[in-house]
């Protein structure tokens, strides 16, 4: 009367048939596997687009910063006309006009500013880093929160396929029980009985498949397909497992992205509070200079009386007093590197704490996985059990309705102990920044 185990508890038996021409036949969503949606979902993030940006802003302060130390260079050029009045006898008489033309080339250079311009390239290099170490945090973030869904969308259509198999369960034994009551051995009240959890099943099947189409959407969601998109029926049999131990988890997690992001962000602001003490030292500059000019009565460009000059000249600057400025801006890059210290001391922290939690998770689901399938077979036992004894008439009815009720708790219970391990090996991939084989 029951199916084996193995098409209880995994949905692959049970969905390879209805998706083999590449569409889910109850939803009508486009299957598509765990690595597709999880590299169209980087690529459409809002996210991916906002940590592109971001290091697309620190590179180019990056190449700011190199460009400190060259030269700064200008050229200008200019032409006018020149018109005066003066009187003579009273009468005002405009006087000759003359055209003037100049033209000029500039350069000039910062030789010292307390070493700013150098720890301020190394401000923007590590700034750099760190946008390139968010960027892989967003990945991997994006990366998570589809594995999840994407897990939501198996489960979902797990818990489909058992509540397809409580609501064949139901209706056979219904059939059972009117059949015991059209021969006289049982009365009205148990075929009530019967149809109460036939009714029941067709609810738990329904908000199944009703929870299956709105994992559905959200996983298209995340992905940005154009159209539905759902998981394939291979990745529902898939177990998860992990090859590596705790402490080699945490080594890689001690150089994961946000651990690195974090150093990043603690040179950055190392450099910036350098930077800040060299405000207290003076400024050494040269400056070069070549111009020309003419003027003319007529318009001839580049005629008439020309003049050049040429001047190369070294200055020192020191601000004696800044409205205390420097001094503010020493206190805030202080605080600055000392938050950054303690988000990094954090992220370590951190890094093995998560280790450690999602590892126990993966441990603890992985042990109800087993247990689940043994409760499952043991349930599947008693409740074939029961109903060989309610034919006979030696138990009643509520025993076999209560066999069938612990059959689809442990069902679900399974479901939900391979989501948790699905999940779990998620979060550690995520936080290590790379995928487990």
């Amino acid at each position: 009367m029951f199916r084996p185990l193995v098409r209880l508890a995994l949905l692959a038996t049970l969905a390879l048939p209805v998706m083999a021409a590449g569409q889910d036949a109850a939803t009508g969503a486009q299957p598509i596997s765990l690595s597709a949606a999880v590299q169209q979902a980087q690529a459409n993030a809002p996210q991916t687009v906002q940590a592109l940006g971001d290091a697309r802003v620190a590179n180019a302060n990056y190449k700011s910063a190199i460009a400190a130390f060259l030269p700064s260079i200008s050229f200008s050029q200019y032409a006018g006309h020149q018109q005066g009045l003066y009187y003579q006898g009273g009468i005002l008489i405009p006087a000759p006009g003359t055209w003037g033309y100049s033209q000029s080339y500039g350069a000039g250079i910062t030789l010292f500013n307390g070493g700013a311009n150098y720890l301020d390239y190394r401000s923007a290099r590590a700034s750099l880093v760190a946008a390139d170490q968010a960027q892989i945090i967003e990945k991997f973030a994006i990366g998570l929160n589809v594995k999840q869904q994407y897990f939501a969308v198996l489960a979902a259509r797990e818990a489909v396929a058992a509540a397809e198999e409580q609501v064949n369960e139901a209706n056979k034994q219904m059939a059972v029980t009117e059949a015991r009551v059209a021969g006289g051995a049982l009365s009205r009240a148990d075929s009530l009985a019967s149809a109460v959890t036939v009714g029941q099943a067709r609810v738990a099947l329904a908000t199944a498949q009703g929870n299956l189409i709105t994992a559905n959407t959200s996983l298209t969601r995340l992905v940005g397909a154009p159209r539905e998109v759902t998981a394939t029926p291979s990745d529902t049999a898939l177990v998860p497992s992990i090859s590596l131990d705790r402490a080699a988890l945490v080594q890689l997690a001690l150089k994961g992205p946000a651990v690195r992001k974090a150093e990043s962000q603690v040179n950055a602001n190392r450099s910036a509070w350098w930077a800040s003490i060299a405000a207290y030292l003076p400024t050494l500059g040269m400056q070069y200079g070549s111009g020309s000019s003419w003027s003319t009565p007529h318009f001839v460009l580049g005629g008439g009386t020309k003049s050049t000059s040429t001047s190369l000249s070294f200055y020192v600057s020191y601000s004696l007093f800044s409205g205390f400025n420097r001094e503010s801006r020493v206190v805030s890059a202080d605080v600055n590197r000392d938050v950054a210290n303690a988000q990094l001391r954090d992220a370590r922290l951190a890094a093995r704490e998560n280790v450690a939690q999602y590892l126990s998770q993966f441990g603890t689901a992985q042990t109800k996985i087993e247990l689940q399938r043994l409760t499952i077979e043991s349930a599947e036992q008693n409740v074939e059990a029961k109903d060989t004894q309610y034919r006979a008439g030696a138990v009643s009815l509520v025993e076999v309705l209560a066999a069938q009720s612990a059959l689809a708790t442990a069902r679900q219970g399974l479901i939900q102990a391979r989501l948790d391990a699905r999940t779990a090996k998620a979060q550690i991939e995520a936080l290590i920044g790379r995928d487990i084989e």
